[in-house]
């Protein structure tokens, strides 16, 4: 669990806010990005279960309030600059609100790429 000293080192940006990597923990996929308040980080602390701050509707969201997948935090990091924050979870069901399982599914092909081939 993150300790007062360690939520004090945070370097939220100017809108008080930290992205946050959701990451699956047994295998390292990364499900989803989102973005978290003070308020949001507190919640996911005391609960266990993702929390994060919408920007777009301006309110606080727990991942699966409406569809029931949650996310059960197994760890949580923070990177060099602490302005980030990798967050490893247990999936519970699709992350992505299109149903797949994560928000990461569409590729951009580029030159030498793998899928290069199959766009042509």
């Amino acid at each position: 669990m993150v300790l007062k000293d360690e939520l004090n080192e945070l370097a939220f940006d100017k809108y008080e806010l930290l992205p946050a990597v959701v990451q699956d923990y047994l295998n390292g996929e990364v499900l989803m990005v989102a973005y978290m308040n003070r308020e949001s980080l507190q919640k996911t602390l005391e609960t266990g279960f993702t929390c994060f701050w919408s920007r777009s509707r301006q309110k606080f969201w727990q991942k699966g309030e409406t569809s029931g997948h949650t996310q059960v935090v197994k760890e949580i990091l923070y990177d060099c600059d602490a302005d980030t924050l990798l967050i490893k979870v247990l999936q519970n069901g699709p992350a992505c609100h299109t149903g797949e399982r994560s928000c990461f599914y569409r590729h951009i092909p580029f030159a030498g790429s793998p899928r290069e081939k199959e766009v042509k």
